[in-house]
């Protein structure tokens, strides 16, 4: 796909169970300047005919194929929970490959490679413990558990999606050499010390900020989230246009 010309493009990566539908919102919510682009694994939302994949790998190999060659030249991913999997992976095999990088990784709730609970999603197999997983969560609006078919259809991507966390392994190279910006929610289950790891990830800066909420404080804290977004992002903002924003 083409990428319309923008002075930063944002793509951003979905958690599990969810549909880049998540982010369409975030285009009138941030500046012209930026670019809102979400990237849809296959199985959901405008990719629903599709099969969806279950492997880590696999699914960023697919997803960098997508994205590479028609990258923007200023740009940054944005992912959360499994999401930030998804882009920190994906700028690993951009790296690999000598394509253009993002100028930055901003991840949010999401634990650092070295920090993940393996034994947490080794439990999440059955359709029980899903259900239990998507109410614990609160995450998952009640319509989806009062009709059959759209819970069956959730159930079967939040499966496949776990086995893509399940699956995931740490890359054992060279950290990557951007600026990542760590979100975190106070009541979330990820404990500050396994958002901090991240650092570990990277040869440059880490910032952490965290907000009061839980797993989904980017839904529920919503404009406290886009301001520190938007703050993250200034410094690929050209100062004209932004001057003029703060001005308008």
């Amino acid at each position: 796909m083409l990428i319309e010309p923008k002075s930063l493009t944002l793509f951003c990566f979905p958690c599990a169970g969810a549909s880049a539908a998540t982010y369409l919102r975030w285009r009138r919510l941030l500046p012209d300047w930026i670019g809102v682009e979400p990237v849809e694994p296959p199985g959901r939302g405008a990719r629903i005919a599709e099969p969806l994949i279950d492997d880590y790998d696999s699914l960023v190999d697919r997803m960098t194929d997508e994205l590479a060659g028609a990258l923007p030249t200023n740009y940054v991913f944005f992912g959360h929970s499994m999401g930030a999997l998804l882009a920190y992976g994906c700028a690993h095999r951009l790296r690999d490959r000598r394509e253009r990088g993002p100028r930055a990784l901003i991840l949010a709730c999401c634990a650092a490679p070295t920090r993940r609970d393996e034994e947490r999603l080794a439990r999440l197999r059955t359709d029980a413990a899903l259900l239990q997983e998507l109410k614990d969560l609160n995450g998952t609006p009640t319509d989806v558990f009062e009709h059959p078919e759209l819970l069956r259809l959730t159930l079967d991507i939040l499966r496949a999606d776990f086995g893509v966390c399940s699956s995931f392994r740490r890359f054992e190279r060279a950290p990557l050499d951007l600026d990542l910006h760590i979100f975190g929610g106070v009541d979330d289950e990820i404990e500050e010390e396994r958002l901090t790891a991240w650092s570990l990830e990277t040869s440059a800066a880490t910032t952490l900020q965290m907000f009061d909420g839980g797993h989904f404080v980017i839904r529920d804290r919503e404009s406290d989230i886009l301001a520190s977004l938007r703050n993250a992002l200034r410094g690929f903002a050209p100062a004209e246009r932004e001057s003029r924003r703060a001005f308008s």
